[in-house]
């Protein structure tokens, strides 16, 4: 059996723990804790050190999905998570400009801690919402090679199709 390591980031409630959940087929152990916005009101929650979870592609494949935490602040782990890692997912909040900055920078990151093929999903927009794709692919300065796929975060099938596009990269990468 061959296990293939993929992280699965992004900014701040882009939906990883969500992309993870929607496809593993083990319980996702997941390290979310309650964040405040400072007026003493609760604002939801975020990861903290990582998400895990995992997926058989087929009878000789399975992935083992690493999910990062959203901040800067916890960037170590970034680095603890890429390590073996054989590919990634960036996921962002296609309806969340302000994140995009965030975005190319966790871009940069990854590129310079492994020389893996990635995948850029786009949460919250629909396949046929061509123009939001470009306008994405442009706001991110993404290489026109570098494949960018809609998905919907809570759909199984849709997330599916995003790790089903990566391992696709990862393939052509070793011929």
């Amino acid at each position: 059996m061959q296990s293939v390591k993929v992280v699965v980031t992004g900014p701040f409630n882009a939906g990883k723990t969500t992309f993870i959940k929607a496809v593993s087929e083990i319980t996702v152990l997941s390290t979310e804790r309650q964040v405040s916005d400072g007026s003493g009101e609760g604002s939801g929650e975020t990861t903290v050190a990582m998400d895990f979870g995992r997926i058989t592609v087929s009878d000789d494949v399975v992935l083992y999905l690493f999910g990062t935490p959203g901040q800067e602040r916890f960037s170590f782990m970034w680095e603890t998570l890429s390590e073996g890692m054989l590919g990634f997912v960036l996921l962002v909040d296609a309806a969340d400009d302000d994140t995009f900055t965030d975005a190319k920078a966790m871009i940069a990151f990854f590129r310079e801690m492994s020389d893996v093929p990635f995948v850029v999903a786009a949460n919250k927009v629909g396949a046929e919402d061509t123009e939001t794709i470009r306008q994405l692919r442009a706001s991110l300065e993404l290489d026109e090679v570098v494949p960018l796929l809609p998905v919907d975060a809570r759909d199984k099938d849709s997330v599916k199709a995003v790790l089903l596009g990566l391992l696709y990269e990862i393939l052509e990468s070793m011929r």
